[in-house]
């Protein structure tokens, strides 16, 4: 989609950490500044992050990472290469899958239908593209500490909605309040669709879904976080869905890239 802009397009902010090469950060620069045009509304703001590991025993020490605020919304995406060059290039890629698949959602909400035909029901569902993620640091257990601690309001939304924004902000997991039931709760990719796990679950999916769903019948489990991250650990899981035993509001445990954990709780 190429839309005439009212507005001058914002400067990418670029930034980089590690030995990126010389030239990254104009090439980035300038690689995202043309997906604009492919948005559907106008893009606010936009920031890129270039990362080289120093590890010379990575196989893709090369991560970039863009944030745009399309009107509003959020997209982000992330990937990981041999090359800086060629992650830039996968960001790009990447980029213009999610404005596609927002392009086609502010058409449905507006009634009017897509400049392109989608090739089957679930077109934008999880799994239709390479993720290209980067690849979890191996730190040894006794080295992680919870070092990153998110604090939001939870999103008000149908398991619909959370999925495909699970899908556009390229998340593994969405922490989000279901409209329907007013619960704490978590979507993530499971079977060639999602699942939901909710702090006390539905008894039964609802309304018919765009996307498959299937609901997890077990009820988060009531920890403290020292409890979530020992079973987080014996799990060997990339995350924990748990109710906090303080305040009985979900929260997610989670490892981070570069091998310490995250939590994010509701504001």
């Amino acid at each position: 989609m190429d839309r005439t802009r009212t507005s001058a397009a914002p400067e990418v902010a670029v930034e980089h950490r590690g030995s990126v090469p010389e030239g990254s950060t104009d090439y980035a620069r300038s690689k995202v500044s043309a997906v604009f045009r492919h948005a559907p509304e106008p893009v606010l703001f936009a920031r890129v992050k270039l990362t080289m590991s120093p590890d010379p025993a990575v196989e893709r020490p090369a991560t970039a990472q863009a944030n745009l605020d399309v009107n509003g919304r959020l997209v982000r995406a992330q990937v990981a290469a041999p090359t800086m060059s060629e992650a830039v290039d996968r960001l790009h890629d990447r980029l213009l899958n999610r404005l596609d698949r927002i392009s086609r959602h502010w058409e449905a909400r507006r009634g009017a239908y897509p400049s392109s035909p989608a090739t089957g029901p679930h077109e934008w569902r999880h799994g239709a593209e390479p993720t290209h993620r980067p690849d979890y640091y191996p730190r040894p257990p006794e080295e992680r500490e919870l070092i990153r601690h998110k604090s939001f309001t939870l999103t008000a939304e149908t398991p619909d909605e959370a999925a495909f924004d699970m899908e556009v902000l390229d998340y593994g997991f969405l922490l989000f309040r279901d409209i329907e039931t007013g619960e704490d709760s978590v979507i993530y990719p499971a079977d060639h669709g999602y699942r939901l796990a909710q702090a006390t679950p539905r008894e039964q999916v609802g309304a018919p879904r765009a996307v498959p769903l299937t609901v997890s019948p077990r009820p988060a489990p009531k920890l403290t976080v020292r409890e979530a991250i020992e079973h987080l650990e014996q799990a060997g899981r990339r995350w924990v869905f748990f109710r906090d035993a303080g305040t009985g509001r979900g929260n997610v445990l989670y490892h981070r890239y570069d091998g310490h954990y995250g939590l994010i709780i509701p504001a």
